[in-house]
């Protein structure tokens, strides 16, 4: 083993965190250890600093930037200091002044300017992104819209095609979360999965055109006439409650289980100012009064500590105890009816025997007396 070689494995060995920096060593060494085999003629596109361009003014505004690569009409055109950048493909990476993007494809990261450590692989991929940084576009028109936003990963034709400042996305299959543009910690993985998704955040979709109509970010003020309420968990679960007799069992009348809400205490209220600055009045119950009297009655967090009501629960006995009082009212209701029933009878009866004592009573008579 030549001593050239022993420096070249020994680089390999310490290749790490600070692997960047020894990349233009390792190069270096391997590049001197391979002198005797050069090919005759040399290629064209090598320059100095271990920059390689080839086509139509690729690199053309390079200065001091090292290690880039340009295969490509325009490929890299704008870049000056910029550092271990590759485009291939027209107009790739063509406004680039940033470090360490790879480019594949046609107008792929064209627009970027500072935006670094970005990988586009696709006709269009991350076509607008200028500032953007640490994001990943596998597909023709990935990540197309993208501008500023940051460590999103799209791969699929159009996945987050409208992105634009949404960051720490993941997008995997074609058409993935395209609608979206603002967006956050949103995961989507299968065709069309989270597709109009605009705004909203923290929101996972697994399957073809999962959460496929999803406006979280925009429902209020909106209009579901022929909806249901809808319910989220404690593991970040969205849904709904079911009420059909098909998803049930044990069920038996609530009976008297309902009169412990006649124990619950209905207060005023106004929330923290980080919950509401404006400081709106409430009205409602305290969670920890409520599971004092039933813990089947409160929604608990991730830790298991008391966070809510359930409102719906407090509602079902409310009516419950309405119904029964009803029941009671009607009860009643039927008994005066009787009672009434029989007074009427009871008075009939007796207009009817009266009316014959009546008639044989004697008639008066007048008595003359002698003075």
């Amino acid at each position: 083993m030549t001593m050239t070689t022993q420096s070249t494995n020994r680089v390999y060995r310490s290749v790490g965190r600070s692997a960047l920096f020894l990349i233009p060593l390792l190069i270096g060494c391997l590049a001197f250890s391979q002198v005797a085999q050069a090919v005759s003629p040399p290629p064209d596109g090598g320059y100095a600093g271990g920059n390689t361009a080839e086509g139509y003014s690729p690199l053309l505004s390079l200065t001091t930037g090292t290690y880039n690569t340009a295969v490509g009409y325009l490929s890299l055109k704008a870049l000056t200091d910029g550092n271990f950048n590759t485009a291939i493909g027209a107009g790739a990476l063509l406004g680039n002044t940033g470090n360490q993007n790879t480019a594949t494809g046609a107008a792929a990261l064209l627009s970027n300017t500072r935006g670094s450590f970005n990988t586009a692989d696709g006709e269009a991929a991350l076509f607008f992104n200028t500032t953007g940084a640490r994001n990943t576009a596998v597909g023709v028109s990935a990540l197309q819209s993208n501008t500023t936003g940051n460590f999103n990963t799209a791969v699929g034709s159009t996945a987050l095609f409208s992105n634009t400042t949404g960051s720490n996305n993941t997008a995997n299959g074609a058409s993935a979360l395209t609608t979206n543009t603002t967006g956050t910690d949103n995961t989507a993985i299968g065709v069309n999965a989270l597709f109009s998704n605009t705004t909203a955040n923290n929101n996972t979709a697994i399957g073809r055109a999962a959460l496929n109509h999803n406006y979280i970010g925009s429902i209020f003020g909106q209009t579901s006439s022929a909806g249901t309420a809808v319910f989220i968990n404690s593991d970040g679960k969205l849904g709904t409650a079911t009420s059909s007799r098909r998803f049930k069992q044990e069920i038996q009348p609530m009976e008297g289980t309902s009169e412990v809400i006649f124990a619950l205490k209905p207060v005023t209220f106004r929330y923290k100012k980080g919950i509401d600055p404006q400081g709106i009045p409430q009205l409602g119950l305290v969670a920890e009064d409520v599971e004092a009297v039933n813990p089947d009655l409160v929604v608990r967090d991730k830790n298991g500590e008391t966070y809510t009501v359930r409102y719906d629960a407090v509602n079902a006995m409310l009516l419950n105890e309405f119904l029964k009082e009803h029941h009671q009212v009607q009860d009643l209701k039927a008994i005066v009816a009787e009672q009434q029933r029989r007074i009427d009878a009871l008075t009939a009866g007796l207009e009817k025997v009266s009316a014959p004592v009546q008639l044989s009573k004697p008639e008066p008579q007048v008595v003359l007396k002698n003075r």
